[in-house]
């Protein structure tokens, strides 16, 4: 079992662990939690034999990560990328248990992968390596311990395959395994676009507060599930998008991009398969910025929505946002979150920006958990209700802290984490959990 390493991979959860470090010093907390809040519970790897459509058969290295289950069964999404090694995920467990601390929900954090390009890949090809890491992690998952949920390069279909595999495992009916399923197999009505939305109400909580315009030049680096619905409620609410990129590079013009002409272009090219096609094909003069350029923009606000670590020590001087909505998971490492905060920059925090999905998923879960299913326009309220109410804690926590939004976010998921392990154990029965 091997995972493609790089420096930058092996730094990920060492600079994950670094928020969580600076939110100590507000919080009274013993060293046993702090161990315990800083490791993993555990870690599954797994080799995917996968056969592909020429009748050869590769194999894809695996990973599922249970950080925390103080809260609650654990959750978070499983990715299918390239870069994705055993650091990163557990990086990605780590943001998701303090993501669920801080919007109060009663889950643990996970998260899944699988090291593998699915662009490459058939509709076929996608389902028989969607069904064979279900295979792998059957004993590791369930809707009472662990429930995945789509990530980067997974959507409602792959779950749809994934369920489908668990129930065929446990010759029964589960709905509550997965979440960010299609609606006619038990997903929630607004599952799609709630990480989306979510980050929509907390930009607009944020304009309130940071006295955001709607003449307010926006960049979002990312035209995946979370970028491109992101773009969509910002262009229609009026905002100027200045730029968006994807993979190939990014799209820009001064004068805003038409959001809904890029939707179109950029429509899956097959059930489950992401497109090839590039959104660097409609910019306004032909040519193509880099997905760095796009960081460096000369724009009101930035919005990271693709992978982590794009914006680093390295290039943290070049940014020139007054914002930063993080909706992608860690886009900002701790050294550049630190040049960014000198420079007066506003962080919002990816763990409490991009935690719609987290939210309307567990709202999916008890969805199937009652058999009872909410209408879409319930479903977003309910997301709107319980994400500002979570902006309003980590920013009243903020003033009351003297500190940035970010340690705010994890002070508030540490008081949380902290109450329910004192809650659940005598000092002397921690430390052997």
């Amino acid at each position: 079992m091997v995972f493609k390493r790089d420096l930058c991979s092996t730094e990920i959860f060492d600079n994950a662990l670094k928020h969580i470090q600076k939110a100590y010093g507000f919080v009274e907390i013993s060293e046993d939690i702090r161990k315990i809040l800083e490791h993993p519970k555990e870690i599954f790897l797994a080799n995917l034999p996968v056969e592909m459509d020429d009748g050869s058969t590769n194999i894809y290295p695996a990973i599922r990560v249970h950080y925390n289950d103080i809260l609650g069964p654990t959750k978070g999404g499983i990715r299918f990328h390239p870069s994705v090694s055993e650091d990163e995920v557990k990086a990605l467990a780590f943001w998701m248990t303090f993501k669920c601390a801080v919007v109060g929900i009663p889950y643990g954090g996970a998260k899944g992968g699988v090291a593998v390009d699915p662009k490459n890949m058939s509709a076929h090809e996608l389902e028989h390596l969607s069904r064979a890491y279900v295979q792998a992690m059957a004993d590791f998952i369930g809707p009472d311990k662990d429930i995945p949920a789509p990530d980067v390069y997974t959507n409602a279909t792959i779950m749809g395959w994934m369920m489908d595999e668990y129930n065929q495992i446990t010759r029964k009916q589960n709905p509550g395994v997965i979440t960010g399923k299609p609606v006619h197999l038990g997903g929630s009505k607004g599952r799609e676009t709630a990480t989306s939305l979510g980050g929509y109400y907390v930009f607009l909580e944020a304009a309130k507060r940071y006295e955001i315009k709607k003449n307010a030049r926006i960049a979002i680096q990312g035209f995946g599930n979370v970028g491109k619905y992101l773009a969509k409620f910002l262009y229609d609410d009026g905002y100027k998008i200045v730029a968006v990129s994807d993979s190939k590079g990014a799209a820009y013009d001064e004068g805003g991009i038409d959001i809904h002409k890029m939707l179109e272009y950029k429509k899956a090219q097959a059930e489950g398969a992401p497109t090839k096609k590039s959104i660097c094909d409609l910019s306004a003069d032909g040519t193509c910025l880099t997905n760095e350029q796009l960081l460096e923009l000369d724009v009101d606000v930035l919005i990271p929505a693709a992978l982590e670590d794009v914006i680093t020590k390295k290039n943290a001087d070049q940014i020139k946002a007054k914002v930063i909505l993080e909706m992608a998971n860690g886009p900002t490492s701790s050294d550049a979150a630190e040049l960014l905060k000198e420079k007066g920059i506003i962080i919002i925090p990816d763990i409490l920006a991009n935690a719609g999905g987290v939210i309307v998923s567990y709202f999916e879960w008890v969805q199937n958990k009652t058999g009872l299913y909410w209408e879409e326009e319930g479903v977003h309220s309910k997301l709107k209700d319980k994400i500002t109410k979570a902006f309003d804690k980590v920013h009243s926590a903020s003033l009351k802290r003297s500190t940035d939004l970010r340690t705010a976010a994890y002070i508030v998921g540490l008081l949380r984490l902290k109450s329910a392990l004192e809650s659940r154990a005598t000092e002397k029965h921690l430390k052997r959990k």
